[in-house]
């Protein structure tokens, strides 16, 4: 069994690309946030364009990224997996550069992070920043940069952990859902059976109870379990 966690607003506590956004970028990304909420761009595309309007140093966006805080939880679920042998990713539609610099500030070195890919080059003498979509965005249904249903696709079981919109499709194929926030009330508008969490902690006790069973029935989650 495999674990996969999105990270912003699950792993982190705030959406770190939006930190970024609304301390460096011109005030255009906003309008392109509106367009994506709005349904007229995909992910991909939103994200691509915001990046490009970063007006920042690295050593001014690494000096924001510290600042970042994770779920105080993460680090003890994380050691619990690891004992109960249970593999964990990041697979995120955000940027792999920041998650990976919040993780690596918060002790966490060895997570593999599958996310949009980030770019620079110096231009007139100062940083120029792009985004490339992961490998797994060829072909994804919602224009996300990063096609989570690809990365999870085939390999069973697995649990997915999330909390927001770019988590939506992806539940509707995940053995095991875990859910917060917007991807609890979209599984619950769906149908989609899942366990719900206030925060990593929570999480952890409840994979601990119900692990034992996932494990004796394979997908099968006791209904007593599901919120």
């Amino acid at each position: 069994m495999q674990v996969f966690s999105d990270f912003d607003g699950t792993i982190s506590i705030q959406d770190v690309t939006d930190i970024v956004l609304s301390h460096f970028a011109d005030p255009e990304w906003e309008e392109i946030e509106k367009q994506w909420r709005d349904g007229l761009i995909g992910s991909a595309d939103c994200m691509r364009r915001q990046i490009a309007l970063i007006r920042a140093s690295r050593g001014e966006l690494g000096a924001l990224l510290d600042t970042v805080a994770i779920d105080p939880g993460f680090k003890s679920f994380l050691d619990y997996c690891r004992l109960a042998g249970l593999p964990v990713s990041v697979v995120s539609d955000g940027v792999d550069h920041f998650i990976r610099h919040v993780l690596l500030r918060n002790g966490i070195a060895d997570l593999p992070v599958i996310a949009n890919r980030l770019t620079y080059r110096l231009v007139d003498g100062r940083e120029a920043y792009a985004l490339s979509p992961a490998l797994t965005a060829a072909g994804c249904s919602s224009g996300s940069g990063v096609c989570k249903c690809h990365v999870i696709w085939g390999i069973e079981p697995h649990i997915y952990i999330g909390d927001g919109r770019s988590d939506f499709c992806v539940a509707g194929m995940a053995d095991i859902v875990f859910a917060k926030d917007r991807l609890a009330d979209h599984c619950t508008d769906h149908g989609i059976p899942f366990i719900g969490f206030a925060d990593f902690t929570d999480l952890r006790s409840k994979l601990k109870a119900v692990l034992p069973g996932i494990a004796r029935q394979g997908r099968a989650v006791p209904q007593s379990q599901i919120a």
